[in-house]
């Protein structure tokens, strides 16, 4: 596991970090003093766990933490402080932990403990769901390529119900290029059926979803998540995949872990480092613009 301490106060990030080092294989890459030399730092590097006072420079730990929980990949954060009463907004918040000063060895010993198991068991989790993947999108493949015809997913040998969604959803797709075929204008007619209307998935069903009514999709760890005037989905593609079945003119790959639909941007809010928060209609998520995407956004929105 790699570590960040966020503590202003020397004696106390030191002794927060040889308790660490002796007491766990965590491994503390950074220890930082002022709230938006954090944000600058997690933009170019992940970590697993920050260990966040709530006194500190600039951006206090709990501003901080509500930044972090926008995150794609969100770190662990334990809270440590000499505060009792922000304890619950701090839970609210969904933080490992709260650890008051002055430290308490055997407390940090136990809290560094179920850190290390919480983490080994989130790790296995994420693993058997890669496995999972991987197999359903095997499957994926194998329905949209050249194997032998079958009217039903199941006799193909697929083993979930996901996998003759999948099925299902390709045998729709290629319903509506054959209609365009006979219609005498194949190619353009598939092109424009590709390019406004997406298949999407919920639980197993297929919604056929105009593709100017998803709003923004979000990258979580091997699946993206697809927010819809109609609500959620979850998708079992990578964000880059989803993203090259929209239309590249109106949905644009704002930061690594989203991707937003332009029409659907009511506010640009200015936010740290030169970047932005855009606020979308009728939904009250914020979906950040990464530093390295800023130059093209302005572009884009002619800012």
């Amino acid at each position: 596991m790699r570590a960040l301490i966020v503590e202003d106060e020397i004696p106390a990030s030191e002794e927060l970090s040889y308790l660490i080092q002796e007491h766990s294989r965590i491994e503390v890459v950074e220890c930082l003093e002022d709230g938006l030399d954090v944000l600058k730092f997690l933009q170019e590097q992940e970590v697993d766990v920050l260990f966040l006072d709530i006194n500190i420079p600039s951006l206090d730990g709990m501003m901080l933490a509500h930044h972090i929980g926008k995150f794609a990949r969100k770190p662990y954060i334990v809270f440590t402080t000499a505060y009792k009463e922000h304890a619950a907004e701090a839970f609210e918040l969904e933080a490992f932990d709260y650890i008051l000063k002055p430290y308490d060895e055997k407390r940090i010993v136990a809290m560094l403990h179920k850190l290390e198991l919480t983490f080994k068991r989130d790790q296995e989790q994420t693993e058997n769901m890669d496995n999972r993947m991987q197999m359903e999108d095997q499957a994926y493949r194998h329905a949209e390529g050249h194997s032998p015809t079958n009217d039903h997913g199941a006799q193909r040998g697929y083993d979930t119900k996901e996998d003759q969604v999948r099925f299902g959803t390709r045998q729709a797709q290629q319903g509506l290029e054959q209609r365009a075929v006979s219609s005498g204008s194949s190619t353009q007619a598939a092109d424009h059926l590709t390019g406004t209307r997406i298949n999407l998935l919920r639980n197993d069903n297929i919604i056929v979803t105009d593709s100017a009514d998803i709003y923004y999709a979000e990258a979580q760890e091997k699946v993206t998540k697809v927010y819809t005037k109609n609500g959620e989905f979850t998708m079992p593609v990578s964000i880059s995949d989803f993203h090259s079945r929209l239309p590249q003119d109106t949905f644009f790959r704002c930061h690594r872990s989203y991707l937003v639909n332009l029409a659907q941007i009511r506010e640009i809010v200015p936010w740290f480092n030169n970047t932005y928060l855009l606020r979308l209609r009728d939904l009250e998520a914020e979906v950040p613009v990464s530093r390295g995407k800023v130059k093209e956004f302005r572009q884009l929105m002619r800012i």
